[in-house]
């Protein structure tokens, strides 16, 4: 079957829910599992699909983004494949910058006239799933699709916080709300497997994941259908055009909130987690050439650790340990994403902080972090306390903040020894 096919991700915009993780970078580049960018889970997804034409639309805090791709996916010279950078541009005939999702596509179609495809497969660039993108398309072509949009069943609890969409019993959307009010649900079940029906998961929701016919898609685009793919083209295109929804029943999780995000890498941890980073189908990231972790009398449960880390805490439970963290003895992590560091730290720098008592890249000695994301590069000095939970309130501080009991210190931040917060 002709899979003609490029694929775009989006890169995201402000991404504010997830502050102060997205400060200096977009919501893909957020680190995620101990060693990946969240970027890497959809380019990763087309390549186990055999989609290897994939182009990242980038926009706000994008530097680091842009580098992560550079140096991650290369093709030889004799393939095809690419994953490509269109940076938002002003230009002659415009000069706004993108205006949501649908106008980032719409301005970047004229750099796609150069490539040969008859669909286009659009991701989001901030969420973990691992999909098999050719039977979707798959589905797309043998229902004479104009537009396909991936969805998922969820409870009635979560679909306000969606696209939810109705479908008749062969897959074509009628109707479509964005985030709709509990009291309108009523009348928006669909038709879904036994299982998720005694789950009550009866709703089916928008995964921002769509296919397009290129034809149509252009001929959406002259005709103004809007600026954003969930609050204005899915609802124009129904009863218009053949609008379908192919669903998905695997895992599939939104990393748009900080808990979102805190409760995935924790989730992780576990025997047999929700998201596999040990299946056949890899998630591809940068090949860093760090040496292997080092831990040295530590009692460790359900914890994963990236590349190049120095560990002799005392405990290390339920948390990811990121690339390069170096961890002091008598310190205990519990229920936590240390994200790391971006390089290691001089050994001359190292023994003058020693010396006059400041804290190095890490964490110091005999420190306790609970319910806590560091983000990378911080500095925690000895005998520091981050205990995070319900008892805190929200709010965003010079070293760190605090979202629904999550404590995220920032990226760079220095605590100073015997800092306490919580």
């Amino acid at each position: 079957m002709n899979r003609n096919v490029i694929s775009i991700v989006l890169g995201g915009g402000r991404g504010t829910r997830l502050f102060p993780l997205t400060y200096t970078r977009s919501k893909p580049a957020v680190p995620i599992a101990g060693k990946y960018r969240l970027v890497d889970i959809p380019i990763s997804n087309c390549l186990n699909s055999g989609l290897n034409k994939i182009l990242v639309l980038t926009q706000f805090n994008s530097a680091s983004l842009n580098s992560h791709i550079k140096n991650s996916f290369h093709f030889d010279i004799f393939s095809k494949g690419f994953v490509d950078i269109l940076a938002a541009e002003q230009n002659v005939e415009n000069e706004s910058w993108y205006q949501g999702t649908a106008d980032a596509v719409r301005q970047s179609m004229k750099h796609l006239e150069k490539y040969d495809y008859d669909y286009i497969l659009i991701l989001s660039g901030d969420q973990l799933y691992q999909m098999d993108f050719r039977e979707m398309l798959d589905f797309h072509i043998e229902n004479g699709g104009d537009l396909t949009i991936a969805t998922i069943p969820v409870n009635a609890k979560d679909a306000t916080g969606f696209g939810i969409l109705k479908s008749d019993d062969e897959g074509n959307i009628t109707s479509f709300y964005e985030k709709p009010e509990y009291d309108m649900l009523d009348g928006l079940k669909s038709e879904v497997s036994d299982e998720n029906k005694h789950n009550g998961k009866e709703f089916l929701a928008s995964m921002g994941i769509y296919i397009f016919t290129k034809t149509i898609l252009k001929k959406m685009f002259d005709e103004g259908a809007g600026d954003d793919f969930g609050k204005d083209i899915i609802p124009s295109s129904i009863g218009k055009y053949k609008t379908l929804s192919y669903q998905y029943e695997g895992y599939w999780t939104d990393i748009g909130t900080i808990e979102s995000f805190y409760e995935a890498n924790l989730d992780l941890c576990q025997d047999l987690p929700q998201f596999n980073l040990f299946s056949s189908s890899p998630i591809y990231t940068r090949a860093r050439m760090l040496p292997p972790s080092k831990i040295n009398g530590s009692y460790v449960s359900k914890a994963v650790f990236g590349d190049g880390c120095i560990i002799m805490a005392d405990k290390i439970e339920n948390s990811v340990i990121g690339n390069r963290t170096r961890i002091n003895k008598g310190s205990t992590i519990v229920n936590s994403y240390v994200m790391g560091a971006d390089f290691y730290q001089n050994t001359t720098e190292i023994v003058l902080n020693d010396r006059k008592g400041r804290p190095n890249m890490g964490i110091g000695k005999y420190c306790y972090i609970e319910k806590a994301i560091l983000d990378k590069n911080c500095y925690i000095g000895d005998n520091v306390k981050i205990i995070g939970g319900k008892h805190l309130p929200d709010g965003d501080y010079e070293t760190h903040s605090v979202q629904d009991g999550i404590v995220v210190v920032k990226k760079g931040a220095v605590l100073p020894p015997g800092t306490h917060i919580g």
